[in-house]
């Protein structure tokens, strides 16, 4: 039996079959830019071909990227954000950091003033705007990485939900390094800066 988030996949893949395509590019996305780097959608944002297509109902994401043995991510981006592209162009442009996050990471593409209804932990449906000023997020680009399973995280306050975040733009090593700290969860027993220190 298909859940939403499986069909959803199908579904996309499938259209892309019948139409006859070698490629299929995301919805919304521009088919001037190559299958391979980051794609320029139609909201203005670059947007990578990996990155999960969504519902936009965070429980399901999360407990999908944990049947897919991967941890569930949100990135926050905002069009025109400067240190947004160079997180594609120079961070995800390193297959050493693409390859890993990918492997390692369903990641979700948020706009921190978007309008489209998402469904939070707890329930409550709401734009990406209020999810947003809900979670404290300010500036762009945010990274929310959050726990591995779903158990008791409705329960929490939307500020105890996550397990690491990354607030801004971070150099491609430390960037890397946060992915691994999640993955590897590190965040149970030290700080992001004692992981990093540690060389580990």
């Amino acid at each position: 039996m298909l859940d939403r988030r499986a069909f959803l996949t199908t579904g996309l893949a499938g259209g892309a079959a019948l139409a006859g395509l070698s490629s299929a590019v995301p919805f919304g996305a521009s088919s001037a830019v190559a299958a391979e780097g980051p794609i320029l959608t139609d909201d203005g944002l670059y947007k990578e071909p990996w990155f999960l297509e969504s519902f936009l109902e965070l429980p399901d994401d999360l407990d999908g990227a944990r049947k897919a043995g991967k941890r569930f991510a949100i990135m926050w981006e905002l069009r025109g954000c400067p240190y947004c592209k160079e997180t594609h162009f120079v961070n995800f442009a390193q297959p050493r950091i693409s390859d890993y996050v990918k492997s390692n990471s369903e990641m979700l593409q948020l706009i921190i003033i978007g309008s489209r209804k998402v469904t939070d932990f707890d329930g409550e449906e709401l734009t990406e705007k209020a999810l947003a000023a809900k979670y404290g997020v300010r500036f762009t680009p945010t990274f929310q990485f959050f726990p591995d399973t779903l158990d008791g995280l409705k329960d929490k306050p939307p500020v105890k939900r996550e397990v690491a975040r990354i607030p801004g733009y971070f150099r491609p090593d430390d960037f890397l390094a946060m992915f691994r700290y999640v993955r590897e969860k590190a965040y149970e027993n030290k700080s992001f800066i004692d992981f990093v220190k540690s060389g580990a």
